[in-house]
């Protein structure tokens, strides 16, 4: 079945069928075993970061520029005129009249889609504050797919900031249609919003709760690791009590499982030892470099030129 994706937004992982998941990764694997230098010559694309971002807003701007395409955008709301108090809604009525496609990162929740109501050219959201992350979630998929070469049946645990990690809660999302045992970790003041742990109990996804994870390391298949985000906390106080509680070292990664891999939608701060980078264990840095690929084919599937 052809899946259509031309003109659509992807906002949350949550509006993507399974089918329209398989269809992206497809596309990706495509374009990474085989590049298109051209696809998308003529084509531009908005890059609208009103929050920081490195790994994100590059790739896309990768992304494109391997397919031939054109950006414009920026990376500090600061120099654009959100500064002077324009509103996000005006902002992007303005910019899809100058570009073809929007990727955006904003630090209010909901950013995304209320740009997606201000233009008929496709949003991509590239993070609204603590809520989704869709983008990072498909190249997460693509990643433990590559490694694991299967989706259902795995033993993920995610690690750490489960409250405000939006890269969690849209991957958490996404199992309702790959189910895996879910081991989530974090602090009790840290835990997965309840109703994300909800929709994981409606769509029968198996989980469990832990506040350590060395006791289930021998288990995992895909180790999720995530900073604890400080920019996310009112108490900083809070933050300096929670900012060190998981850390993994290459020490600790005796008698896990050879398929093991270590992900993290980075910057780490100091979760991921760099003891670890040396282990056949560790795939962030490939994983960061997946999301050029995963986002080569969302450009490609909602500008109409792949299917």
């Amino acid at each position: 079945m052809t899946i259509s994706f031309e003109g659509r937004d992807i906002i949350s992982i949550k509006d993507l069928t399974r089918d329209d998941i398989l269809t992206v990764l497809r596309i990706a694997k495509q374009l990474k075993e085989k590049p298109q230098p051209t696809l998308l010559k003529n084509h531009v694309l908005a890059t609208l970061f009103f929050e920081p971002s490195t790994r994100t807003r590059l790739s896309f701007e990768t992304a494109m520029k391997r397919l031939g395409g054109t950006v414009i955008g920026f990376a500090d709301a600061n120099v654009s005129s959100a500064s002077k108090g324009e509103t996000l809604y005006d902002s992007i009525r303005i910019i899809g009249n100058y570009a073809d496609v929007i990727a955006m990162r904003h630090p209010l929740e909901g950013a995304a889609r209320r740009a997606a109501e201000a233009t008929i050219k496709p949003i991509l959201n590239g993070g609204d504050g603590a809520n989704q992350h869709p983008t990072q979630t498909l190249l997460d998929l693509f990643t433990i797919h590559e490694t694991q070469h299967k989706l259902k049946n795995l033993h993920i645990a995610l690690v750490g900031d489960l409250k405000y990690g939006r890269t969690v809660h849209s991957l958490a999302q996404s199992m309702v249609h790959f189910p895996c045992h879910l081991h989530l970790v974090a602090p009790e003041s840290l835990a997965m919003p309840v109703h994300i742990v909800h929709d994981l109990k409606k769509n029968h996804i198996s989980f469990s709760l832990h506040h350590t994870f060395e006791n289930i390391l021998p288990k995992l298949d895909i180790l999720y690791m995530t900073r604890i985000q400080k920019e996310r906390f009112s108490d900083l106080l809070e933050y300096e009590r929670e900012k060190n509680t998981y850390v993994i070292t290459a020490a600790m990664l005796t008698g896990v499982k050879k398929n093991l891999r270590i992900l993290h939608p980075l910057p780490r701060v100091n979760e991921i030892h760099p003891s670890v980078d040396e282990t056949p264990y560790a795939y962030y840095f490939e994983q960061a470099e997946n999301g050029v690929f995963v986002r080569q084919a969302l450009l490609a599937l909602v500008l109409g030129k792949l299917s």
